[in-house]
């Protein structure tokens, strides 16, 4: 059943679409006072004294505890006591040329951070906080070439990076390799320890474990990251969308919501700077099918919604504050105009509140209840900063400007910054995350460099630098991002016997790999074969790029059974006949580091755009929402009944609640 394409005209989501992108155009002194270069730099400086407002206040109340109070000027340990947000901030500190403060901070950490200790952390968040603070200060504290090099430094974090590294290893041991979302750093994975994972979190890890492969030349770590991402792409829909939880051991999605926030955001993310930051092309041609289905079934032009991941039946028309990554992420893809256009929306709520709310509900335009927070989280501000970067349309200083008005006169306390319990009331709340020195701060600072004329290490540095999802700097040095070096994959392994590996010549596809399955033009492992065979099942071939094969068979895309696989790719090819993904050939990479699509995937030009299902009248609940948004209707016998969208203007179906009816 396809989703109703309701008129354009008179749509409540366009009307208020357009009312708050009016708003956002028209936001009055911001816009109409341009910002300066000599203003830029005065704001510039000011972003930095709130750095250090917050580092001090840190430092003086809260160090070495993970992260500071600012209201009553104390201290708390939240993720796993080893000083969390002085690693978060070292290559802040670096990027704001603090060498003196990098140097202590580098040096305390190699001396007195330790993991071996009896605490359960969070995979995700230990990831991207510490593994990847880690790593993005040990790479500037040892290259003479950043400006930063320490001279006493030993690869003291390298070490401890590799330590944590491996204690998170005991995750990934489970059937499908997707890892547990918890892990016992000295124990391993707790017995009782939930087998459900979000898909963030199992598609967040491959920029740090892989750039620790590659300075270790330990494949491991990038291999079991890279099948935890194979593991979750496997298990999409027939719509190419993937839902919000699953079972790590059954691979069932247990919350089966598609979106681009909460949850499943940086899944995105890492999909194309994995292939930006290491060259490999099965990220990039998964992260093209993945942002196709985006584009089709959830953007309502400049709004994202969450559907059903199986039907792309509208589950909730919300938008939540982590959707604000969307705009930057679609500039590194080179899909710029939909980028400004959804930019200026979320702004929008940005001007009505002073800040953005965790939810803001599109159906009602109000703050959605439960989801009124703002935690000083840097979403919007990195897009801003993308978008300016891409543009240099000085109206992104203007947001700045307004967006660092706010924090300062809202946000700031006494020794620190706080977060917002409610937007409305603009109330403190006694607690501020390390990711708010480590990203928002960082990006805001970014922003008025740029403004100036940039003097800093990213854009004037040795090297291109990728940003991890904690706003971390990762450079594109040569021994990272092995450039044409595609072999970390089970797909670019050959037959030894076929003498085919790099520079052969030979382009015949008729001889391929024994532990393959070929059907509709599709290749995957046969079934004998587990995830963990794939890693090391590769004796006998010959790393390189197998001539003679298609796109996906040469990146061995899929893993499902072939039965489940010919039955979805004819479902799939009878829905759409005309669509094909975006050709690896048709993307360039430009010296600033930002892929331009010489086909750029858009919103489908006569369907998607008009597939506007955002009304309560039209919303649908399902039994697989993470929690009841909206009361169930009941039918006449007094039953349950879900809404689905029928296949005409005028009709509208009415099936029985089930869990059929969105699987």
């Amino acid at each position: 059943m396809q989703p109703m394409r309701l008129r354009r005209q008179g749509s409540p989501l366009l009307c208020l679409s357009a009312a708050l992108l009016t708003c956002a155009l028209l936001a009055g002194p911001a816009v109409a006072d341009g910002v300066t270069p000599s203003e830029a730099r005065r704001l510039r400086d000011e972003v930095k004294d709130m750095f250090y407002h917050a580092f001090d206040g840190y430092m003086q109340h809260a160090f070495p505890l993970d992260e500071l109070r600012p209201l009553s000027c104390q201290g708390e340990d939240s993720l796993g006591g080893y000083a969390l947000t002085l690693i978060d901030s070292l290559d802040t500190l670096a990027l704001l040329g603090d060498k003196e403060r990098f140097s202590a901070g580098v040096q305390w950490v190699g001396k007195n951070v330790r993991f071996d200790i009896n605490k359960t952390v969070s995979v995700f968040e230990t990831n991207i906080r510490i593994l990847g603070g880690l790593l993005s200060a040990h790479l500037i504290a040892s290259d003479y070439a950043t400006g930063m090099r320490i001279d006493s430094y030993d690869d003291q974090l390298l070490h401890l990076a590799v330590d944590l590294a491996q204690r998170l290893l005991p995750a990934f041991d489970t059937p499908t390799g997707i890892p547990f979302g918890s892990v016992n750093l000295l124990y391993g994975v707790d017995d009782d320890e939930s087998k459900v994972t979000s898909t963030a979190g199992g598609g967040t890890l491959t920029l740090e474990f892989g750039i620790l492969s590659r300075l270790t030349n330990n494949s491991v770590f990038e291999q079991v990251t890279k099948n935890s991402v194979r593991g979750i792409w496997a298990r999409r829909s027939k719509l190419n969308l993937v839902g919000a939880h699953i079972n790590v051991f059954t691979g069932e999605w247990t919350q089966k919501d598609a979106g681009i926030g909460t949850s499943i955001d940086s899944f995105y993310e890492y999909l194309l700077k994995a292939y930006l930051l290491f060259g490999d092309e099965e990220y990039l041609y998964v992260f093209q099918e993945a942002y196709k289905a985006v584009m089709h079934y959830l953007h309502h032009d400049p709004w994202y919604i969450e559907v059903n991941m199986n039907s792309g039946a509208t589950v909730w028309p919300l938008f939540n504050s982590l959707q604000a990554f969307w705009p930057g992420l679609q500039v590194l893809a080179g899909d710029v105009d939909p980028a400004i256009r959804t930019h200026a929306a979320f702004f929008s709520v940005w001007k009505k509140y002073g800040f953005t709310p965790e939810g803001f509900n599109l159906a009602t335009s109000t703050v959605q209840n439960g989801q009124r927070s703002y935690p000083l989280r840097p979403e919007l501000i990195e897009s801003t900063y993308w978008l300016f970067k891409a543009t240099r349309d000085y109206r992104y200083l203007d947001v700045g400007r307004d967006i660092l008005a706010s924090l300062q006169y809202g946000a700031k306390c006494p020794c620190g910054y706080c977060h917002i319990s409610d937007v409305e009331t603009h109330k403190q709340d006694d607690h501020m995350e390390s990711f708010f020195l480590a990203e928002t701060v960082k990006y805001l600072w970014l922003l008025f460099d740029l403004g100036v004329g940039p003097d800093n290490i990213v854009e004037n540095g040795p090297y291109k630098y990728i940003f991890s999802t904690e706003g971390h700097l990762l450079p594109a040095t040569p021994e990272i991002a092995l450039v044409d070096e595609h072999c970390l994959y089970f797909g670019a392994f050959c037959n030894g016997s076929t003498d085919r590996g790099y520079g052969n010549g030979d382009s015949s596809s008729k001889q391929q790999s024994s532990n393959y399955t070929q059907f509709d033009d599709r290749q995957t492992a046969s079934s004998q074969y587990s995830m963990s065979n794939v890693l090391f099942a590769t004796s006998g071939y010959i790393k390189g790029v197998c001539p003679g094969l298609n796109h996906a068979q040469k990146l061995g895309i899929s893993y499902r059974n072939e039965e489940d696989n010919s039955v979805e790719q004819n479902s799939r090819d009878h829905e759409n006949p005309d669509e094909s993904y975006v050709a690896a050939s048709g993307v360039q990479t430009q010296s600033s580091s930002v892929i331009l699509m010489s086909h750029s995937v858009t919103s489908q030009p006569d369907e998607s755009l008009e597939t506007i299902s955002i009304p309560h009248e039209s919303i649908v609940v399902t039994a697989d929402s993470e929690f009841m948004r909206e009361p169930m209707r009941t039918d006449a016998t007094g039953g349950s009944s879900q809404k689905l969208i029928g296949d005409t203007d005028e009709d509208i179906v009415y099936q029985e609640q089930n869990e059929d009816s969105t699987s």
